[in-house]
């Protein structure tokens, strides 16, 4: 499996390579600065479609149905890449308590979150996605048979660091912890009475 995962890595990245364009600017998408560090280009949505066809490659070699980027799932996973910098430390908990659920709920997911999957490195998306295939529960996120939808995304810090977040989501309807709702105050204190034990 890891001898697949680099292959994999390696053709995506021989095909993202471009050249030199005539004024000077790079437009590789794969892109390491001349401090050596890996810069997400401008063009941010090759990096998406590199990821979405590895993953693809990963699950069609394991005899499961193709995953396509949703963008409901891809905004929750930009918010939390985010929101993981300010924590500056990589959980499944957002700043103000957010299950990875809640979080694809409040972006407009419509069907079952299925997991998540972050990671706080330097490395490409594609190494990411290599460590995470080495990781049993990482591996299960992105090779669960239900999953139709995925939602990617990713913070970088100026210093380079970045903060990888990927969903994967399907099947049936969203499974969202419904709040038990507080009675109204006239209805608790008629429920009280009634249930007075008779003196």
């Amino acid at each position: 499996m890891r001898l697949l995962i680099l292959m994999l890595c390696a053709t995506f990245a021989l095909t993202a390579c471009e050249s030199t364009g005539t004024n000077g600017t790079t437009s590789a998408s794969s892109s390491a600065s001349t401090s050596g560090l890996y810069r997400i280009p401008r063009d941010s949505s090759r990096v998406k479609f590199r990821m979405l066809d590895a993953v693809n490659a990963l699950r069609g070699t394991a005899g499961l149905p193709e995953v396509q980027l949703n963008a409901n799932l891809t905004a929750a996973a930009a918010t939390h890449a985010r929101d993981m910098s300010v924590q500056n430390r990589p959980w499944h908990f957002g700043s103000d308590g957010s299950s990875p659920i809640e979080r694809a709920a409040r972006a407009g997911y419509q069907r079952t979150m299925l997991g998540e999957n972050i990671s706080e490195t330097f490395e490409t998306e594609l190494e990411t996605l290599a460590a995470w295939m080495d990781q049993p529960d990482t591996r299960d996120v992105i090779l669960d048979p239900e999953a139709v939808d995925m939602g990617f995304s990713w913070f970088q810090e100026n210093g380079g660091k970045i903060w990888w977040t990927l969903n994967m989501g399907g099947g049936g309807p969203a499974l969202v912890p419904i709040p038990t709702p507080e009675p109204e105050p006239e209805l608790a204190a008629e429920v009280a009475t009634e249930t007075l034990p008779q003196g």
